[in-house]
Order: structure tokens, then sequence, then C-alpha cells
């Protein structure tokens, strides 16, 4: 008679079952998939914030309602996109008296003319009523750039949503912003900052409205 097939024995004396060894090589496998995978996304996330987009936070309330301040944004870098009328972008650098980053929406690009009835609040572009269904008020206010104005080569005339409670291009301290300041266009809301309870308000006093977390218009 043969002897039966020897199997090595556990410690208690029993053989080893193998249903439990694969059981812990597909755990093994299964962890390895989980990291490699996770490396994958990390890299992916390093590459996006380093040639693609980065993050900004709204600060003050010049583009109330459209955004808070503390909320956060995807800005796409601006080499990467076209910068075009409607357009909601980040500016920095471009002067000694506004140092700080802003965020204003694009009114005019190069070779337009704004002017601005102060009385009605409303804004013209090459002579026609442009339709602004995103600002808080029209604009009344005017802030020492001489209008009308016919923008040069490469220039933008960036105004925030909260039109009299904003420093953009009506004032003196900023006038028309060369393109070449322009950081991104902002795209996405990743995180809402509070809601301010009135429109002059520089930071949030409300609650966060996780609703408005998408695509920017």
């Amino acid at each position: 008679m043969l002897d039966e097939e020897k199997r090595p024995l556990t410690e208690g004396g029993e053989a080893p079952d193998a249903e439990g060894q694969q059981t812990e090589q597909e755990k093994g496998n299964s962890a390895f998939e989980w990291l490699r995978c996770l490396v994958g996304v990390v890299l992916v996330l390093v590459l996006l914030f380093t040639f693609v987009a980065q993050t900004f936070t709204v600060q003050g309330p010049s583009m109330q309602n459209t955004l808070y301040g503390g909320d956060k944004l995807l800005v796409v870098k601006a080499e990467l996109c076209d910068i075009e009328v409607g357009d909601v972008v980040v500016a920095c650098q471009y002067n000694a008296q506004l140092s700080d980053p802003i965020v204003k929406r694009v009114v005019a690009v190069e070779g337009q003319t704004v002017d601005i009835d102060f009385d009605t609040g409303t804004v013209y572009v090459d002579g026609q009523p442009i339709e602004e269904t995103y600002i808080a008020e029209p604009t009344y206010t005017s802030e020492g750039t001489q209008i009308p104005v016919t923008l040069q080569e490469g220039e933008l005339f960036l105004m925030g949503d909260n039109r009299n409670h904003s420093t953009d291009s009506r004032s003196s301290m900023l006038g028309v912003v060369d393109e070449r300041y322009v950081v991104g266009k902002a795209v996405f809301l990743l995180f809402p900052g509070k809601t301010a309870s009135y429109l002059g308000e520089t930071s949030g006093t409300g609650s966060r409205d996780f609703s408005r977390i998408g695509w920017i218009k």
C-alpha cells in the first residue's frame, strides 16, 4: 500500500488549509492593488495641480452672489484656456497699489469699448447694453477710471458681480488689466464659504450651502 501523500503539519498537528492560504494571498494582492491605485491618484493630482490647475480662495464680497468670501475655487491656468467675455478669472501682481490676487468677471476684451450709464446702472459694450443676469445690483458707482474706454491689445475690463462693493477696472487703482496678469479661469466651486448676510459684508456669517458646489457660470 502506498503511503498517503505527506502534508506539512501546523503547530496543532493539522495540515494547513490551502483555501486559507489562497485567501491570505488574495488579501495581499488586493492591498497591493489598492496601494498602486492610491499612488496613481496622488501622481495624477500632483501633475494636475502642477501643470493644469490650482486652487484659489475668494476674499471679500466683490463677487456676490455668484461667489462668497471663503469659497474655494478650481482655477485652470491661463496658458491652457482662452479668456472670453463672461469668464470669471483670477489676476494678480498687476500694479503696486493692488498686489493681492483678485477674482473678477471679464466684461470686455481687446478692441471693445466699455461705457457705463451710472444713472441707470447699465453697462454698454460697443454701444450695446449687455445682459448681466449674474450681478447683485446695477452698476451705480464710478471709481475714477475715465469712461468710456477702448481696450488695447491684450487688455481686459474686469468687474465684480457685486458692482457697488467691488474695486475693479472702474477704479483708478486698478484700471484695465493686462491679460498677462491673469493667473487663470475659475471653472469650479470646490468648497463653499459661508454665505454673507448682506452684500457689503467682507466675510460670511451664515451657513455653508453645499448645493452651490459645481461649475461657475
